[in-house]
C-alpha cells in the first residue's frame, strides 16, 4: 500500500484531487480545515456593468454560477484547476494565470485595460490577498463582493486525530495559508505537537510553509509554482527520494 496522505482541503476542493491521489498509488484520509457555505441569494446579479470577472478560487466560480446564468464575460482565473471549472459552467472566454493572486494581478495588467470599466470579484469575506490594493496604482476598479463563506473547523476528525498520534500520516497537503493557520491551532488544541515528527508537510507557496513552521516535521516542501499540479509533483519527488 502507498504513503497515507492527509488532504486538508474543503470537501467542495477535493473530489478531483482524492481522485488523482489514488490513481498515484496514495492512500488518502480527508480533515478539511474549512467548511463553505454558499449563502442564499436574494437578487439575481446583473454583470452588466462589468468588462470581466475574475475568479481566485473554485468555490467563486460556484458562488457565481448561483448568482447569474450570464456566461458572456471575460473571465480572469488565478489557476488552471479554477479555469476548468469556469469552463465547465459555459465559460468560453478565460485566461488563466496558472499561479498565484500577483500572477492574476500580472494577467489583469496584460489583458485589460481599466478604462474600459470595473471588474467583477466573487469571493470569500477572507482572501490570501487584495487585488484591489495589488492593482490601485494602475487605475483598476474591483468590486469584491462576499458570495460565500469559509467557516474554520473547530477541532480535527477523531480518525485523523488518532492517525497523527500513532504516526500513521505520512504527508499532508497545505493549499492555502488559512488552511495551514488552521491545522495548526487544532494540533496544537489537541496536544498533538510532537506527533509528526516523521510526517512531511507538502505547501503549495512560501507564504503556507511559514504558518505551518511551529510544528516539527519530518521534512517540509514547497511547490516550485502555486499550482495544484506542481504540489502534487513536490508530493512525488518527496517520496520518491526518500
Amino acid at each position: 500500500m502507498g504513503p497515507l496522505v492527509l488532504n486538508t482541503r474543503p470537501e467542495t476542493d477535493s473530489a478531483d484531487l482524492e481522485s488523482i491521489l489514488t490513481q498515484r498509488g496514495y492512500q488518502v484520509m480527508s480533515a478539511p480545515m474549512l467548511q463553505i457555505e454558499f449563502p442564499d441569494q436574494a437578487t439575481v446579479f446583473d454583470p452588466a456593468p462589468y468588462q470581466a470577472l475574475i475568479f481566485t478560487s473554485a468555490n467563486g466560480v460556484r458562488a457565481f454560477a448561483q448568482l447569474s446564468d450570464d456566461r458572456t464575460r471575460h473571465v480572469l482565473c488565478v489557476g488552471d484547476a479554477t479555469a476548468r471549472l469556469a469552463a465547465q459552467i459555459g465559460f468560453d472566454q478565460i485566461k488563466s494565470a496558472n499561479g498565484d493572486i500577483n500572477d492574476l494581478a500580472d494577467l489583469i495588467r496584460d489583458q485589460i485595460d481599466p478604462e474600459k470599466g470595473p471588474l467583477f470579484h466573487p469571493a470569500a469575506r477572507k482572501t490570501a490577498g487584495d487585488l484591489g490594493q495589488i492593482l490601485a496604482d494602475g487605475g483598476y476598479k474591483i468590486d469584491r463582493q462576499t458570495v460565500y463563506n469559509a467557516h474554520a473547523s473547530t477541532s480535527l476528525p477523531e480518525q485523523t486525530a488518532k492517525a497523527i498520534a500513532a504516526h500513521h500520516i505520512d504527508a499532508v497537503l497545505f493549499f492555502s495559508p488559512r488552511t495551514a493557520e488552521t491545522f495548526v491551532k487544532l494540533i496544537k488544541s489537541a496536544k498533538l505537537e510532537g506527533e509528526l515528527c516523521n510526517t512531511r508537510a507538502i505547501c503549495l507557496s512560501p507564504a503556507v510553509q511559514l504558518q505551518i513552521a511551529d510544528l516539527k516535521w519530518q521534512r517540509t516542501h514547497v511547490a516550485s509554482k502555486p499550482t495544484q499540479e506542481y504540489l502534487l509533483s513536490i508530493l512525488d519527488q518527496s517520496f520518491s527520494s526518500a
